[in-house]
């Protein structure tokens, strides 16, 4: 009577493992269905960066030749002709001294030169006496010597108060300050009734020609430009378009506090379209031209530090977490230094959403289907 009962236990037991069995078998057929049901992503290629360089420079538009204006002599500024952002002409009076003390001082030179001059005269008439005097015996050589010499040195007097007649002549037109070529009015750093001192500035003027770009090169990468360096500049009220430029000049040496070396890029073409002040970044080719750049959004966290991107594997469409050295970041792009190929496809978008190993669907950006594979070969 036993058996019945263990026939019964064994049969419960049996429909256990086949109930359980089911529901693994089913469980199964529910995640490979998932697994078929891979996630889109927007995949791209490493593409040529817009960027020639692995770093952008950011600096501001120069004028080639920027010139401290100052008057040759000290007084007071009675009068200023021009603004700030005036253009003017070679020639024109920018601003005037009060001229009456120059005109007082041309006058005194005027005057000790005409007493030096009547001096001279005298000094001839004795000299030419004394010499008929001689001639007849009536004084010594030495008293003729005597009158040659007087009459020498107030030749000389003469000679040197004459020179100085001449620089206070010069010294009363210095109290005008003349634009020395065209440009424009950069800076103004005086005003009408200051006194001010020989040499010290009253405008800054932006000559025309030819505009620069003054940026910082760090130190630790100096040995990586030189002069006569190919660049190109974008504007930043002007993205996208890139002007031709040649670095013109480094530094010798660093600045002390940033320890950077200051330089100044000159545009090769377009000055025209840029203006003084602007803001511009650099970008110096040579330095990392090679360099793939791609989308920001494709870039993540590295867990073990560091930047990476999502590679989708060819022949499995398995992402793989790739690790990553970039360079300077850009407006909408960043070079990849090193850890991936123009070869390779990696998510443009939505990398925090994925996971190492899952498999996707790679599209394009018009969301058709890319064969990674065949792209690959």
């Amino acid at each position: 009577m036993a058996i019945p009962g263990k026939t019964r236990a064994a049969a419960a037991i049996a429909g256990v493992m086949l109930s359980a069995s089911a529901l693994l078998l089913a469980g199964c057929d529910r995640d490979k269905a998932q697994a078929e049901i891979a996630q889109p992503v927007l995949v791209v290629h490493p593409g040529a960066g817009t960027a020639l360089s692995a770093e952008a420079f950011a600096g501001d538009v120069h004028a080639r030749e920027e010139s401290a204006l100052a008057f040759r002599v000290g007084g007071n500024l009675v009068r200023r002709n021009v603004d700030v952002g005036a253009r003017v002409h070679r020639g024109d009076v920018l601003a005037e001294l009060d001229p009456s003390d120059l005109q007082l001082q041309a006058r005194a030179s005027d005057a000790q030169l005409a007493a030096a001059q009547a001096e001279l005269a005298r000094a001839g008439a004795d000299r030419a006496r004394y010499a008929k005097l001689a001639q007849q015996q009536l004084v010594s050589r030495s008293a003729l010597d005597a009158q040659d010499a007087a009459y020498a040195a107030a030749a000389g007097q003469v000679r040197a108060l004459r020179a100085q007649r001449e620089v206070a002549g010069n010294a009363a037109g210095y109290a005008q300050l003349r634009a020395p070529r065209d440009g424009v009015i950069a800076s103004r750093q005086a005003e009408a009734g200051q006194v001010v001192a020989a040499g010290q500035t009253i405008f800054v003027l932006a000559a025309d020609g030819s505009r620069e770009v003054a940026i910082a090169l760090p130190e630790s990468e100096i040995g990586d430009f030189h002069v006569g360096q190919p660049a190109l500049v974008e504007l930043w009220n002007a993205p996208g378009t890139r002007l031709p430029a040649r670095i013109r000049e480094i530094a010798p040496a660093a600045d002390p506090q940033a320890r950077t070396y200051a330089a100044r890029v000159t545009l090769l073409d377009g000055a025209d379209a840029v203006e003084l002040g602007q803001s511009a970044r650099v970008y110096v080719q040579g330095t990392a031209a090679s360099a793939p750049e791609i989308p920001l959004s494709a870039l993540q966290r590295n867990p073990q530090g560091g930047s990476a991107v999502w590679v989708v594997d060819p022949a499995t469409r398995k992402l793989h977490l790739a690790p990553v050295r970039v360079g300077a970041f850009g407006s909408d792009g960043v070079p990849v230094l090193a850890g991936v190929s123009p070869r390779d496809w990696i998510v443009a978008a939505g990398g925090h959403l994925l996971h190492e190993g899952e498999v996707v669907a790679p599209v394009d950006r018009d969301n058709r289907p890319v064969a990674v594979a065949a792209s690959a070969r």
